[in-house]
């Protein structure tokens, strides 16, 4: 099987993430950057699905050339190669940009059997990318899976929802799937596959490489934009009860104020 898996280095969620004061899109620089830890278990479920049933996983990334220490990390954990869709001109591209450009860079991996995506990232948590991805492609979209089964041209998942409990989802190869954070542990990658990792192939596309135009792309042209932004406000200090023997009465006339009881 020919698997593509998409990937994005997004800030550490242990890092304060603020915007640029110029654009207000993500100031990427101002915080330590990781791979997405939902993309992590969509490479974690591709490499099962190759070592199950043969074949290549390639990662694809968008991003600025910092991205590669996330492209790095998918490949120590056993994929095959890359592509990085890398140039300035992608900066602040919305999230229907973003999917039409991935589309356009997954066309120059050749025949792709299998589409693999986290179901969101968690700097933006858009939750819509992959299944943009498929409309582009013109695939099948199965989104949200906690399994995926692949066997006889088909990809088969099971969809766990809010309402109905799980749903069974099954469409025929090839397709696009998203997967959520209950799909597998990701396994860590071994010394052998981070200096194996070195020397996998990664090719970095400009947007006139994977021909795509300027204008489809970038800030002026996205199709959402933040027109203004301000920090939160710094956390204030709670009440502070004294508890001489009617603590539990302040406490309860607190709540009853906030209308929280």
């Amino acid at each position: 099987m020919n698997i593509v898996v998409l990937v994005k280095q997004v800030p550490d969620t242990y890092s304060e993430r603020k915007l640029t004061d110029s654009d207000h899109t993500l100031d990427r620089e101002s915080a330590d950057a990781v791979l997405d830890e939902i993309n992590e278990r969509a490479v974690e479920e591709a490499l099962r699905i190759q070592e199950a049933h043969g074949g290549e996983v390639t990662v694809v990334c968008m991003g600025p050339d910092r991205a590669t220490d996330a492209i790095r990390k998918a490949l120590s954990m056993g994929a095959d190669k890359a592509v990085h869709l890398s140039d300035e001109a992608l900066h602040g591209s919305c999230a229907v940009q973003t999917a039409k450009a991935l589309a356009r860079v997954i066309g120059t991996v050749g025949e792709v059997d299998l589409v693999l995506a986290g179901n969101e990232a968690t700097d933006g948590r858009v939750g819509a990318v992959p299944a943009m991805v498929a409309e582009v492609l013109g695939l099948p979209a199965l989104t949200h899976a906690r399994k995926v089964e692949v066997a006889d041209g088909t990809v088969r998942i099971e969809r766990e929802t809010a309402d109905e409990g799980i749903a069974f989802v099954e469409a025929n190869l090839p397709a696009v799937v998203s997967v959520s954070e209950k799909i597998n542990e990701p396994r860590y990658p071994s010394f052998k596959g981070i200096m194996a990792a070195k020397k996998k192939p990664v090719t970095t596309l400009t947007v006139a490489d994977a021909g795509i135009d300027a204008s489809e792309v970038g800030l002026a042209n996205a199709t959402t934009k933040v027109l203004e932004a301000a920090p939160k406000p710094p956390r204030t200090a709670g009440e502070k009860v004294e508890d001489a023997g009617d603590g539990g009465v302040k406490i309860a006339e607190f709540l009853a104020a906030q209308k929280l009881v």
